[in-house]
């Protein structure tokens, strides 16, 4: 029963944090838009029928029933068509749909509005409204990530032993229990013992984990370890063997999804200790964190297949699948049942609100309608052209009219919506779990 209400308490705390990481990246458009005097009829946080909205000034402010999005509605998204109306009507779908979305930008306006108008803003206050939205986003992120970072820290591996490993076993094999004819490992043939903490390995003084697994790594033969047992130091012989361990990168990060290699192996695991992170070490991390959502973003399109098999195959869900609102839910609900230290739980929830924040910004950032980048795109292309008639002095060609990309914008929406519905039915069928 106490799971079950931890799982659901879960559940509730992600809700929560998506509603406000939402809220957030919408405030970001409302406030820039009313600071460049464009009327904001609505700021909504979900979708579907409203639940609570509350009309201040020229803005209704609203929750509705599905917290999977959120928008601001903005007065003239889209300059008048080429003969300055507004409404028009054509025989021709793709038109049709030009025509709809110019209607429905300018529904709500009322008289006085013809200065309120987001289109007539100059391209770079335009540019800022619709990145505002993505960079708030940003800024929560960060603000999470440097707040748990630097004042709860990670849990990182340190030279002393946690266990002692009785025989040597390939680590792709994922077991822990010794088979017979597994040879003895050489840590425990040593005599290394729990407790012991490693200060020098082959004589050179280790101090941090990194250091001290390339030396494992980089040495097979025999090999003098001095370990710290009851104030005294002892110096061991094991003779290191080769053995099929995790795959490290240039930068001595454990590559994702697993890989193997061969190199030399020891025998021990290492404790964990949560500490907290100096700003530079807490900067490096969470450029990596970037760095790794971009080549995700770019990744993307390939780990279709493998969703769909393991959706509707029998293909086992990677490790770095995409996970929806729904899998993220269902994960932080697991994770509120591990069995580990309070503090450890609380950053690793708000790890996975930093990484929901900082994908809302990459995506919204991809250069394509509907979404804020390509507004921005729009606004720099209206800009160039505007830039280049008044060098070659030819007539100023007006405002980019986006509204002619919208038939392009409802493909990409529905690319998206598949894509979305696809996620869905992976987490609901094969969720991605806490491992």
């Amino acid at each position: 029963m106490t799971e079950m209400l931890l799982y659901a308490l879960g559940i509730v705390l992600f809700a929560l944090g998506l509603l406000v990481s939402i809220a957030w990246h919408e405030l970001g458009h409302l406030s820039t838009a009313k600071l460049f005097g464009i009327r904001v009829p609505q700021y909504m946080v979900g979708f579907g029928p409203t639940i609570w909205s509350k009309k201040r000034g020229d803005t209704e402010y609203g929750i509705k029933a599905i917290p999977a999005g959120g928008y601001i509605r903005m007065i003239g998204m889209f300059p008048p068509g080429e003969d300055g109306k507004i409404e028009a009507r054509s025989t021709s779908p793709w038109r049709s749909m030009i025509e709809d979305a110019r209607e429905a930008s300018y529904e709500e306006l009322e008289p006085g509005d013809e200065t309120r108008l987001f289109y007539t803003r100059k391209p770079w206050k335009r540019v800022i409204v619709m990145f505002a939205g993505p960079f708030m986003n940003l800024v929560l992120a960060a603000a999470l990530f440097f707040g748990s970072m630097m004042t709860i820290g990670t849990a990182g591996q340190t030279t002393q032993v946690a266990g002692v490993q009785k025989c040597v076993i390939k680590q792709s094999e994922k077991r822990d229990t010794c088979k017979a004819g597994d040879p003895v490992s050489p840590a425990y043939k040593a005599g290394l013992r729990e407790g012991d903490k490693i200060v020098a390995f082959n004589g050179t003084p280790v101090s941090d984990w990194d250091t001290l697994s390339d030396h494992i790594r980089d040495t097979i033969g025999p090999a003098t370890v001095t370990v710290e047992r009851a104030g005294q130091r002892l110096d061991l012989h094991p003779v290191l063997v080769p053995n099929v361990v995790p795959k490290k990168d240039a930068d001595g990060k454990v590559v994702q999804p697993a890989q193997y290699t061969k190199a030399g192996y020891l025998g021990f695991a290492s404790k964990t200790e949560i500490a907290p992170l100096t700003f530079g070490e807490t900067t490096d991390r969470m450029t990596e964190l970037m760095e790794n959502g971009v080549h995700s973003v770019i990744a993307l399109p390939g780990k279709i297949p493998g969703l769909w098999d393991a959706t509707f195959g029998d293909g086992e869900r990677a490790e770095d699948s995409p996970v929806g609102v729904v899998g993220a839910a269902r994960i932080t609900g697991e994770l509120m049942t591990v069995e580990a230290p309070p503090t450890t739980i609380l950053v690793m929830f708000m790890n996975l609100l930093v990484m929901f924040n900082v994908s809302l910004f990459l995506f919204n950032m991809l250069p394509l309608l509907p979404l804020d980048g390509g507004h921005i795109a729009g606004a720099l292309w209206e800009s160039l052209r505007r830039h280049v008639a008044r060098i070659f002095k030819r007539p100023d060609p007006g405002p980019f009219d986006v509204a002619k990309l919208m038939p392009a914008a409802y493909v990409v929406a529905g690319v998206f919506v598949c894509f979305t519905l696809l996620v869905l039915a992976a987490d609901i069928v094969n969720p991605v779990k806490i491992t």
